[in-house]
């Protein structure tokens, strides 16, 4: 599968979105990764919907709107109307009754769906909704602030989601050039990272050695 580059703008420079958005998407970005928190769910509180609305005039790419939030079926058509095109949820927030409503709503606008899981979270908890999304993102950190440490536990999950799911498996957290070898070698696809981007002084060579972590360049 091909590997995906999603730089988180939890990292990047708020004073200047316009151009952090401008510049990750000229040195080869897939998406951008977009951490909604709520203060509640998480112990940071970060952007809503009127952000978006305005990362969505700034670029092309998809925008993944990662919701680490309370309830978050309330808040669903509000970032949808701000530009988002994937809406990622997670199973400690959301019912499987629920998120299946959430689906079809989605769907019919044209937007992916993905369920994410805490370190903490066996993969078991997301084994019945895996046929409702699009896409699984692991936490790698716990969630709520950037530029923490990998945790290795992650990788057994990922190989784990690997042999029984198809679609993208995303890792969020703590991601390097050296976690991206070995996230990718237990089958994910999907690498969003902040900081490892955000704060090197080459954007282009900063994703291109994640996309190419595992391979001999």
């Amino acid at each position: 599968m091909k590997i995906k580059i999603a730089p988180s703008i939890l990292s990047a420079d708020f004073s200047c979105l316009d151009k952090e958005l401008k510049k990750v998407a000229l040195a080869g970005a897939d998406l951008i990764h977009v951490d909604v928190m709520d203060g509640h769910f998480v112990p940071n509180i970060t952007i809503g919907p009127v952000v978006v609305k305005d990362l969505r005039k700034c670029t092309k790419l998809p925008l993944d709107v990662h919701l680490m939030i309370k309830n978050p079926q309330n808040y669903t058509e509000s970032f949808v109307k701000a530009g988002s095109d994937m809406i990622t949820f997670h199973i400690e927030t959301i019912s499987v009754a629920v998120l299946k409503a959430q689906r079809a709503i989605l769907r019919k606008k044209g937007i992916k769906i993905g369920i994410s899981l805490n370190p903490a979270t066996p993969l078991t908890k997301i084994i019945p909704v895996l046929k409702y999304v699009d896409f699984v993102l692991v936490m790698s950190v716990n969630p709520g602030f950037g530029g923490q440490n990998f945790i290795p536990s992650a990788i057994s999950k990922i190989s784990k989601l690997r042999a029984i799911f198809k679609g993208d498996i995303s890792v969020d957290g703590g991601i390097n050039e050296h976690t991206a070898k070995i996230v990718i070698e237990a089958g994910a696809n999907v690498l969003a990272a902040g900081s490892y981007i955000f704060k090197s002084n080459n954007y282009k060579s900063a994703i291109r050695r994640l996309r190419c972590a595992d391979q001999k360049i």
